[in-house]
């Protein structure tokens, strides 16, 4: 059974923010809004839900996930930060960047790119992700909602239900979000790399 909330944007309602939380901790697979676009998310290690987005998104075993987290002292668990990235991380976050660092052990590694082990991470810039976060307490497992059918990613969460019923446990409806993904940001190298223009402008330097 998919249940749909309709969380205001600005005040998330705490009790319907416990309730979703409650349904990531128990293995539930949502769809939730952010700073760029509406997403699937769940627990971390949540291994069924991540192959029923890869069914929903047609992705094959290789696509990346992304770990989204409350702030930088969460992120710095899962990946290995040296002062550069440390200073650009700190002056676009939170916000729509996803930014690809080496991961520590803490990251699953099916969740790491096998060759050179990073991991996407991002912190974004919207109240009631962050909210989940804080009760979650813990980061998500996260991937645009783009769905094989459509050209952008869905920009209000009410044309979702119908679609996806039966096959999330949680609808988020918080209106309108964008349909522009994150710009996504390679720190491994000595000067950062775009590997794809999103919401974020550039350069972060």
């Amino acid at each position: 059974m998919t249940q749909r909330f309709s969380i205001h944007p600005e005040n998330p309602q705490p009790r319907l923010i416990r309730q979703a939380a409650e349904m990531l901790s128990a293995g539930g697979l949502l769809v939730y809004p952010t700073d760029s676009c509406y997403a699937f998310g769940c627990a971390v290690g949540d291994k069924a839900s991540m192959e029923t987005i890869r069914r929903l998104r047609d992705l094959d075993s290789k696509h990346p996930f992304t770990l989204v987290c409350r702030d930088l002292s969460e992120l710095s668990l899962y990946a290995r930060i040296d002062n550069a990235a440390y200073r650009i991380l700190k002056a676009h976050t939170p916000g729509p960047y996803t930014f690809l660092l080496e991961a520590t052990r803490e990251v699953p590694r099916r969740l790491m790119e096998p060759k050179r082990r990073t991991i996407g991470l991002r912190i974004p810039d919207h109240r009631v992700v962050q909210a989940l976060l804080e009760i979650h307490n813990a980061p998500l497992m996260s991937c645009t909602l783009m769905l094989p059918d459509l050209e952008d990613p869905p920009v209000e969460a009410s044309a979702l239900y119908d679609r996806l019923k039966g096959r999330v446990s949680l609808i988020i409806d918080s209106g309108f979000c964008l349909s522009i993904p994150t710009t996504v940001v390679d720190l491994m190298g000595e000067v950062p790399e775009v590997v794809r223009q999103g919401g974020g402008s550039f350069p972060l330097l």
